[in-house]
């Protein structure tokens, strides 16, 4: 008797430890432990990625260069892509079936269990044909998203393109970019990136077990809802763009116009140019490649990368600077031969003319190269110093005109051009007894010097302004309420007094309006035109063809640079550039002879492949001696002295 209650009690307390058991496991598994519910919410919910619009941009006057449009990721979860049909899904998509496995294996090596994306950038139509036969792809999902498109398919060095992020991307943004997410790669893309971006959002969506959406989960409770990028209000003129753009077709070089009252960028075309739709949809990795290779380097951002010597701008530059010096004054004169002679008369630097007794306003007027041979002499060799500390403050008035340095363009890239330093000198003549002959091509914008498009522009900025200039930007007015960085609203001093620049607008003035200027045969009517034409000598084949110019001369809308590589003379090429780019902007009618319209619409300085390649091997040689020139030591190692003094045949400068 007493056995069986002690049997009885042995087995209840074996069903009670069992019951206890599994209720623990059951308050563990339905309390605790999220697993089950996380695994049992997966079978039913689906997260989606709510990607946001970018930002979009627009020009000056509200005219749209940057939109969105829609195109369609197509995800795979490869544990539950069973029994489909790949042959009709690679028809849908157009791929093969090679292709197929490929996706297939990424996917499942990124994970077996996640969704990742199968193919990218479906379009609107390829995704219209796929999406009636989606439900027949278990385990395919599509996950919409937007892209840039650009209307007028214009300035894809200024504007940019986005890329996918990479694992440098992701780590620097410390978890705001997941793998897939696009990001700002160029351009203001990328210098506005943090604003254009937006925030994502994330749908909760109910799907059957064939993978089918059945509506939101909860109404939509718990859903976010994406952000859209900021817009930004860029400061280009449309259709000035279109036209600057238009007259560089088939050329190599630059046009960079400038508001000088603002700083504001009214066109920034870098020559030869792109597409920026390439750079958009599944063609893009090709398209890219393409460019990459493209031997005249479209992608290529001339107006803040390439570096040249500035020629007869930089005379104004000179003037300036001599004046601010004390060793010139308005009624300075010097007399021209026809040549500068210097070294004790035993090299000439020549002149394109005799022009006689010479003063300032006619030196600019006539672009003279021997008033700034002496001139540059007079800043060197007598101010009663050594010249290398001369030069260096010579060197030091020009870094207020932003030569030398970055003027800081919101634009990732941007190179300071070279204006060596007296060490420079000192450790190539192997002394620091040298003179202002010793590298006299200075004093006209040649030599070692090399200034960039927006630099050049940014002069006649200056000089149109008096003596000050606004930091040169791209965007006018970010989001809804228009702000304005505090960058681009300080006004800085380029160092010379205000009184000084009267005689040089003066001359540029008569080198444009006055018959025997420089510049007649593209003076704008009615309007009172500053300029100065160029032409710089280029050593390895044609002469560049440049004009500078800020019109009107009273209360300036615009300042203007153009840099034709390889063109010749600056008043037959770049001068009528200018002449109907200036008129555009101002009167909105070109009137120049239809005949010089033509001929500059439909002139083309490209380089033959094979002298491409020539070129792009005295680019790499130049872009060498920069780096060496950087660093003067290394530079006097690999190269020999030069000599003191060169004769009047080696020296020859282009016409100016």
């Amino acid at each position: 008797m007493n056995s069986f209650f002690a049997r009885k009690f042995v087995i209840q307390g074996i069903f009670i430890a069992i019951a206890i058991v599994i209720i623990a496991r059951l308050f563990y598994i339905q309390i605790i432990d999220k697993s089950y519910l996380l695994s049992a919410n997966n079978n039913v919910l689906r997260k989606v990625v709510v990607y946001p619009a970018r930002g979009v941009v627009y020009d000056r006057n509200g005219k749209v260069l940057v939109q969105n449009e829609p195109v369609y990721d197509l995800l795979v979860t490869p544990i539950e892509a069973k029994e489909i049909d790949t042959a009709l899904l690679c028809q849908l998509i157009d791929i093969d079936s090679e292709g197929f496995q490929t996706r297939m294996h990424k996917a499942r090596a990124h994970s077996p269990y996640r969704p990742s994306i199968f193919e990218k950038q479906l379009s609107a139509s390829t995704y219209a044909q796929l999406q009636e036969h989606l439900y027949k792809f278990r385990g395919f999902y599509v996950q919409n998203r937007t892209v840039r498109s650009y209307p007028d398919s214009i300035a894809p060095q200024l504007l940019g393109y986005i890329q996918e992020v990479n694992d440098n991307d992701i780590e620097r943004s410390e978890g705001f970019y997941r793998p897939g997410d696009y990001i700002g790669a160029s351009g203001i893309e990328r210098s506005y990136e943090e604003l254009l971006r937006g925030q994502r959002g994330v749908k909760n969506q109910m799907v059957d077990a064939l993978n089918r959406p059945k509506g939101s989960f909860m109404d939509g409770k718990y859903d976010t809802l994406a952000v859209a990028g900021d817009g930004l209000v860029s400061t280009i003129d449309l259709e000035l763009q279109l036209l600057a753009e238009k007259l560089m077709k088939n050329k190599m070089g630059s046009v960079v116009a400038i508001e000088p009252a603002t700083g504001e960028i009214l066109t920034f075309v870098s020559a030869p140019s792109y597409d920026p739709n390439m750079m958009v949809g599944r063609q893009r990795g090709n398209n890219y490649m393409k460019l990459l290779h493209d031997e005249t380097r479209p992608m290529f951002i001339r107006p803040i990368q390439a570096s040249y010597p500035p020629g007869s701008v930089f005379k104004v530059v000179a003037a300036l600077t001599a004046q601010q010096a004390g060793v010139i004054n308005e009624n300075t004169i010097f007399h021209c031969p026809g040549g500068y002679r210097y070294g004790g008369g035993r090299a000439i630097m020549r002149c394109t003319h005799v022009d006689g007794a010479t003063s300032l306003v006619k030196s600019i007027q006539t672009s003279c190269n021997t008033y700034y041979g002496y001139t540059y002499a007079r800043m060197i060799d007598s101010r009663g110093m050594p010249a290398p500390q001369a030069y260096d403050l010579w060197r030091e008035a020009l870094g207020k005109f932003g030569l030398g340095r970055t003027l800081g363009i919101d634009l990732p890239g941007e190179k300071p051009g070279l204006i060596p330093t007296s060490d420079f000198y000192t450790k190539r003549y192997g002394n620091d007894k040298w003179r202002s002959g010793f590298n006299i091509s200075l004093s006209i914008g040649q030599g070692e010097m090399g200034i960039t498009p927006l630099q050049m522009a940014n002069i006649m900025a200056i000089v149109a302004n008096r003596g000050f200039y606004y930091r040169p930007h791209l965007v006018k007015a970010i989001g809804e309420k228009g702000i304005v960085k505090d960058e681009f609203k300080e006004k800085i001093s380029a160092g010379v007094d205000a009184k000084y620049y009267e005689p040089v607008i003066e001359g540029m003035s008569r080198a444009v309006n006055v018959p025997g200027g420089t510049g007649y045969r593209v003076r704008v009517p009615d309007v009172e035109m500053c300029g100065k034409t160029g032409t710089v000598q280029n050593p390895h084949g044609e002469n560049h063809a440049v004009f500078f110019a800020f019109a009107p001369r009273e209360n300036p809308k615009i300042a203007i640079a153009v840099f034709v590589e390889n063109a010749g003379y600056g008043g037959t090429w770049a001068g009528p550039m200018v002449n109907m780019l200036v008129e555009k902007y101002l009167k909105d009618t070109i009137s120049l002879p239809q005949y010089i319209q033509d001929r500059v619409f439909n002139a083309n300085f490209l380089p033959t492949p094979k002298e491409t390649k020539v070129e792009e091997v005295n680019k790499n040689t130049t872009n060498n001696n920069s780096t060496k020139q950087s660093n003067p030591s290394k530079k006097l190692v690999a190269e020999p002295r030069r000599d003191l003094y060169v004769h009047h045949s080696q020296l020859r400068k282009g016409h100016q």
